[in-house]
């Protein structure tokens, strides 16, 4: 897929949620631009890679936030891979707002179901609420994927995301290119370009999940 092409199928992605923060990806206009912390496409590979580490399950709750239109357009994602894959998603909303007991209800209700499994989508009230999240997944034998690295390096079982620091040196040369005098209106909002899978396996035996050799072998870090 081309550039133009990527740019416009997450344009109108964005518009379809009323998220139209630029003109277009490629020529964002106006005095706007940057990298995007998620290409929200890439979502449905949270789905796959839980189908990957725990063949069994059969159901998936996806905690996103709701008040944010790429939460909204991640959960999409994932519901579009599911059938595909043989799991049911079901949305829990999370917002900076709730309070423990309000996480912890709704996640306790959903594991009370034999066969499932949880995706934590890409969030800053996700990362507020880090810690709780990952107590509950390993309090109620949930495998869980992570959208960040940092939630797995706290406890959690694996992530898979945008790797963070290649991001930041791509947006320092946009820094310096525009104190030279680029107009940010030219210069296009890029999607991550590398990604990374981090494994705890410690996690994993107290869940009794044998991570496959095949994601193993993929893994960028794997804390012991």
């Amino acid at each position: 897929m081309s550039r133009a092409e990527l740019a416009d199928r997450v344009r109108r992605r964005l518009r379809s949620v009323g998220a139209s923060l630029v003109d277009s990806l490629a020529k964002p206009g106006g005095n706007v631009t940057g990298f995007m912390i998620f290409e929200c496409g890439f979502s449905g590979k949270w789905l796959e890679l839980l189908k990957q580490i725990a063949p069994g399950v059969t159901r998936a709750a996806v905690l996103r936030d709701f008040g944010n239109p790429a939460g909204i357009a991640q959960f999409g994602a994932i519901r579009a891979m599911a059938s595909s894959i043989g799991v049911d998603v079901t949305p829990i909303n999370v917002h900076a707002r709730d309070n423990a007991q309000d996480i912890e209800r709704a996640v306790a209700d959903f594991a009370r179901s034999p066969n499932v499994g949880l995706i934590v989508t890409g969030s800053a009230t996700h990362g507020f609420h880090g810690d709780l999240i990952i107590t509950l997944a390993v309090r109620y034998k949930l495998p869980a994927v992570y959208s960040w690295r940092p939630m797995v390096t706290a406890g959690g079982l694996i992530s898979y995301g945008p790797d963070s620091i290649d991001q930041y040196r791509h947006t320092a040369g946009y820094v310096d290119r525009i104190l030279k005098g680029e107009k940010p209106a030219n210069l296009p909002v890029q999607a991550p370009t590398k990604y990374e899978l981090v494994i705890n396996l410690k996690t994993a035996k107290s869940l009794r999940i044998e991570m496959p050799a095949s994601v193993l072998t993929r893994a960028d870090e794997v804390i012991e």
